[in-house]
């Protein structure tokens, strides 16, 4: 009789399956494998934080903020410009909910910008640039109104600096940059996230769900966000 192990695998049921031998892990091999996969989150979870945040200044006599910062970002905000080359300050911002309580301001642009003004900000080179209400992509249609904006007061798209918080910051520049096109240099300017460490960001409910939908916002708009034609 020949050696069974020697001889191809038969078909079975009816031709449609046959049999083949596949190589698995042992117990070894399973941990080995966790422990790579597990090392390799963990890195991931240290350094996500840090990706996320740029800090990048470019020479501007612009400088853009992004109006939901908080009162305590502002005061930074007006320090940065009355310190830099600048003479524009311009404040970004879609629509306030109809039902809030600050809804008289109109606009995220208007309430950071009279912020500006009680902070002593002068009125002639501060302007506040409402965005329209759109259900998504927010931060890409902000950027275009600025832009719209700039070109209408004749100022010159060749630099901008963007002021935002941390986490939000390389998320900014990406979109910043997709709306303003090749010929304009995006500098970004990271607040600090105030609400968490941003270092231990995955030790607190804050930080944790600020970091993971941050990343994920990102990656839509690195991979999947395409600007409509004709902008």
């Amino acid at each position: 009789m020949p050696d069974s192990a020697a001889l191809p695998p038969r078909p079975i049921a009816a031709g449609l399956l046959r049999r083949r031998v596949c190589l698995v892990p042992t117990w070894r091999g399973w941990l080995a494998l966790v422990l790579v996969i597990g090392g390799i989150a963990a890195i991931a979870v240290r350094f996500m934080g840090s990706f996320l945040i740029i800090h990048d200044r470019v020479t501007s006599s612009i400088l853009v903020v992004e109006g939901w910062i908080s009162p305590s970002d502002v005061r930074e905000a007006l320090a940065e410009f009355r310190s830099g080359p600048y003479t524009g300050l311009y404040v970004t911002g879609g629509p306030i909910e109809p039902e809030s309580p600050l809804a008289s301001y109109g606009s995220y642009a208007g309430l950071t910008a009279d912020v500006f003004q009680r902070l002593g900000a002068d009125p002639a080179t501060l302007h506040a640039i409402p965005a329209p209400a759109v259900a998504r992509d927010r931060t890409y249609s902000t950027a275009l109104a600025l832009k719209t904006a700039l070109r209408e007061r004749g100022e010159p798209l060749t630099a901008i600096n963007v002021m935002t918080s941390g986490m939000h910051s390389r998320r900014s520049r990406l979109l910043y940059e997709k709306a303003f096109g090749p010929g304009t240099r995006v500098g970004m300017i990271a607040l600090d996230d105030r609400g968490f460490d941003r270092t231990r960001w995955w030790t607190t409910s804050a930080g944790f769900r600020a970091v993971t939908s941050e990343f994920i916002a990102y990656l839509y708009a690195r991979f999947l966000f395409k600007p409509p034609a004709g902008e």
